[in-house]
């Protein structure tokens, strides 16, 4: 049901302080924030996500930074490209038409977020607008609500820069014929307004059979500053996305992806497809009240209409029938609208010795949500599944192909309705955390926050309403030492939940409507080392645990159970080894179960990158990186694998002039074969071949 009608009203409580000082001009032109390494940042002078000026060695928790320098120097395209090569997450395969990301051994598709406001909606997040990628570990639910069990990603888009006037573009293309062009334009009206364009176009392509589409975007900005403490900042975004899904290979008698195949798309040349539009406003107002009291109002509507639909190999028996497959599909629409406020309220003050750092918040969220979905329906078999040979391409178009058996067949994506669901959410959060400094080398941080998620689910085919009503508390905590300036040990402790109807609140039925949410906690101990020659080392030991509500089958009672429990250890480096090498390298370790003993799904036990930049001279750079993922489950417990393998990428970099630039980014140099990713058994996505990207980059 569309209710919304978005007013941007902002009521004056403050910005969030930068972590530390300057702006500068980047090589491009562009103004942006100073990323420095130094005794009190690990990465970057400011965090957005954390809502507090609180340095990354005083943050209790595991994170990481990616910059628009690093996202450009080595030509990440995808959130995925960047999750390759940061420690603790990886990559899943999000039926290939969606953002998808294990945290700590927990799959997600909706813990993200812009500019600390949630981005739910199942799609490809473009990064042509960001200034940075910040991944926060470990459940976050005091700063960010319900999901995040294993984590968040928070992009932060760019904003209008005051005082200056630039112009930058970007344009690449690979050897398989994908381009992308993007541009970025800033202008200055006066020392109090200044207007920002930003916009891309890609074109989509690869080495496997009709993986063609385009994405494009536009998002114009402007801020104003409206007093010497106040400043707001305005945006609207529009999104349009058109691309072909291939959901990968079927596995074979050995458990592994069947290499034969690997040349083969199992699904529809025409029908495979997801298309998606989106209208983003987004406003940010910013006040300082005193040196000692901040605060921020910020507005988020977005309108979303998304469609996929596709086939995909359902059933593969490699021993008795090697050349066949069986084909499922289904056509999924949504229809989502989500209007969020948030505010935040920050004050500084001692009490006696003690010095604290105050965050008081709230949030309110209204959400409209239609999804349904149609199963794929055969006349051959009046049902969802049909039996085709394997041939390249398989015989099957737009719907009508030609079976195993030799017969004409044809499927209807409007005839057997799988479910049709209207969802109307509302949730008010309130939150209060407090940073207490101790004692120059002791500090605490203790908070907790309160949600109600009220949740009305109307089934269409049941002709059913469906409430559920849930009241949670998630508590916060922190201890930190600092032996030494540039060095922090820390505990935490925190907890979050997801309510029964998941992450997409597709429906309550069943029993959900009396389950109570899952709950997860997470404990970790870590280490953040700011080294005096520009270099950042952390670690994190972390424990993640799930509990879950059940009914008893006989009394009707509610009791609980253990859920998916993972547990393991994180390793990052980044900075600078001497004037000319960078180098970022990151290793995770993973082990994990299940509620029922089995080893869980998407968890390789070891994954590690490495990634270096070495300035030759003012006009050459180089770079060289690899990233390693252990064997893993494409099922839980299960016999299916994903094995294990490395890929090797290169650069080298070439400034023209001062205005111009060229880059090459080569991946999987040595042409591994190799399979990330999956959804189900017989869907192992098929890693990219060797494959080169030629960038121009300058200002004008």
């Amino acid at each position: 049901m569309k209710r919304h009608s978005l007013y941007l009203a902002a009521l004056g409580t403050a910005v969030l302080p930068a972590i530390a000082s300057a702006q500068t001009a980047s090589t491009e032109g562009r103004a942006q924030e100073e990323v420095v390494v130094r005794g009190k940042y690990l990465q970057s002078e400011r965090v957005n996500a954390l809502r507090t000026p609180t340095p990354i060695l005083d943050v209790p928790q595991s994170l990481s930074i990616v910059t628009l320098e690093q996202m450009q120097r080595q030509a990440f395209v995808t959130i995925g490209d960047l999750i390759n090569y940061t420690p603790g997450v990886n990559n899943s395969q999000g039926e290939a038409h969606r953002d998808a990301i294990v945290f700590r051994g927990i799959r997600s598709t909706a813990d993200f977020y812009i500019d600390g406001t949630r981005d739910d909606v199942q799609y490809f997040r473009p990064l042509y607008n960001l200034e940075q990628i910040e991944i926060l570990r470990g459940p976050n639910a005091l700063l960010f609500g319900r999901g995040g069990a294993g984590g968040v990603l928070n992009r932060v888009t760019k904003k209008g820069v005051v005082g200056n006037n630039f112009n930058t573009f970007r344009a690449s293309m690979d050897s398989f014929g994908e381009y992308n062009v993007q541009f970025d334009s800033n202008y200055s009206v006066n020392e109090d307004t200044a207007f920002r364009f930003n916009a891309y176009y890609e074109g989509l392509d690869s080495e496997r059979d009709f993986a063609d589409g385009e994405r494009w975007g536009v998002n114009p900005t402007a801020k104003f500053v409206l007093g010497d403490s106040t400043v707001l900042d305005v945006s609207y975004e529009y999104i349009d996305h058109s691309q072909f899904i291939d959901r990968g290979i079927v596995t074979g008698a050995d458990g592994e992806p069947v290499e034969r195949f690997d040349d083969i798309v199992f699904g529809d040349r025409e029908l495979n497809d997801a298309t998606l539009e989106a209208h983003l406003f987004r406003a940010s107002l910013q006040h300082e009240f005193s040196d000692a009291v901040k605060g921020n109002v910020s507005a988020f509507y977005g309108d979303y209409d998304k469609l996929y639909e596709n086939f995909y190999a359902s059933a593969y028996d490699e021993e008795n029938s090697p050349d066949e497959v069986t084909l499922d599909g289904y056509l999924d629409t949504t229809d989502r609208q989500n209007l969020i406020f948030t505010g935040n309220l920050v004050g500084q003050f001692d009490t006696g010795s003690v010095g604290h750092t105050l965050l008081f918040g709230a949030e309110y969220i209204d959400t409209s949500s239609d999804q349904d979905r149609y199963n794929a329906f055969w006349d051959s078999t009046q049902d969802d599944n049909e039996i085709f040979s394997i041939s390249r391409p398989l015989n099957l178009r737009n719907g009508v192909g030609v079976n195993a058996a030799g017969q004409v067949v044809t499927n209807d994506f409007t005839a057997d309705l799988n479910d049709d669901t209207r969802v109307d959410l509302e949730v008010y959060s309130f939150f209060i955390q407090d940073e207490i400094a101790l004692t120059e080398q002791f500090s605490l941080v203790v908070g907790a926050r309160y949600d109600n998620f009220d949740i009305e689910v109307f089934n269409v085919p049941a002709g059913e309403t469906r409430n559920r009503n849930d009241d949670e508390i998630t508590p916060r905590g922190g201890l930190i030492y600092k032996p030494r300036e540039n060095i922090s040990l820390y505990a935490s402790y925190s907890e979050t939940f997801l309510p029964r109807s998941g992450e997409q609140y597709a429906n309550i039925n069943g029993d959900a409507d009396d389950l109570d949410p899952d709950e997860f906690e997470s404990r970790e101990i870590g280490m953040k080392w700011d080294f005096e020659s520009g270099l950042s080392l952390t670690m994190a030991y972390f424990e993640n645990e799930q509990t879950r509500a059940d009914i008893d089958n006989d009394t009707g009672e509610n009791f609980e159970v253990r859920g998916l429990e993972v547990d393991g250890f994180e390793v990052q480096i980044e900075g600078q080894l001497g004037d000319n090498l960078y180098v970022r390298g990151g290793y995770s370790y993973f082990d994990g179960e299940t509620g029922g003993g089995d080893e869980p799904r998407e968890l390789p036990e070891n994954m590690a990158s490495i990634w270096g930049v070495y300035q030759l001279n003012s006009q050459w750079g180089f770079g060289l990186g690899a990233t390693y993922q252990d064997e893993s489950l494409i099922t839980d417990g299960g016999t299916a694998v994903l094995p294990s393998y490395t890929r090797v990428d290169a650069a080298v970099y070439y400034e023209l002039s001062n205005n111009l630039r060229m880059q090459l980014n080569v991946e999987n140099l040595f042409d591994e074969r190799y399979f990330p990713t999956s959804h189900s058994t017989h869907q192992a996505t098929v890693g990219e071949e060797l494959n080169a990207r030629l960038t121009i980059s300058g200002s004008f």
